[in-house]
């Protein structure tokens, strides 16, 4: 960090383009997909637990010099004995403005912080979504984002000692 002195009274003043910043842009829809392929089952099954199936995904690429997009991709699967109940694919993201960060702390702010941004938003999305196909909101626990960055670099670390070496 470098610090510049104010010529009027000598006070130091950290130099504003050197400041790590990190800045929301915008967050949005990126896709969504809701089926209800069985509702005449649905009506006819009544208190029936369904067996839910659920997977979320982070995802972050750039899109320009300082610019960033970070997306949590959901997907929900409803089932009964009889069938499918309902399907349910989200993906929301977040455009992010990056400036002055150190390369290594990119990955897990896009990947940890800027998730724990979205997910506030995406819960209330799922649970709309679900209420509006007719079903009882799915209301999503808290998601440990960290923890998800955690498995998936320790799951990269493993597979690249897995691999080869190459030889040229």
């Amino acid at each position: 960090m470098t610090d510049k002195t104010n010529g009027k009274n000598g006070a130091a003043k950290a130099a504003p383009d050197s400041q790590p910043n990190a800045q929301v842009i915008g967050q949005f829809i990126k896709d969504l997909s809701f089926e209800n392929p069985n509702i005449k089952r649905v009506l006819a099954l009544k208190g029936k637990q369904p067996e839910l199936q659920v997977e979320v995904n982070v995802a972050a690429k750039r899109l320009d010099e300082s610019v960033y997009e970070s997306a949590i991709e959901f997907s929900a699967k409803a089932k009964i004995p009889e069938g499918v109940l309902y399907e349910l694919e989200l993906v929301y993201a977040g455009l992010f403005k990056l400036e002055n960060l150190p390369e290594e702390a990119i990955e897990p702010m896009l990947l940890v912080n800027s998730p724990m941004l979205l997910f506030p938003f995406v819960r209330r999305v799922i649970a709309d979504v679900t209420r509006e196909g007719g079903f009882p909101p799915l209301f999503l626990d808290p998601i440990d984002f960290n923890q998800l960055y955690m498995a998936r670099s320790q799951q990269q670390n493993i597979a690249d000692k897995d691999k080869p070496a190459s030889s040229e």
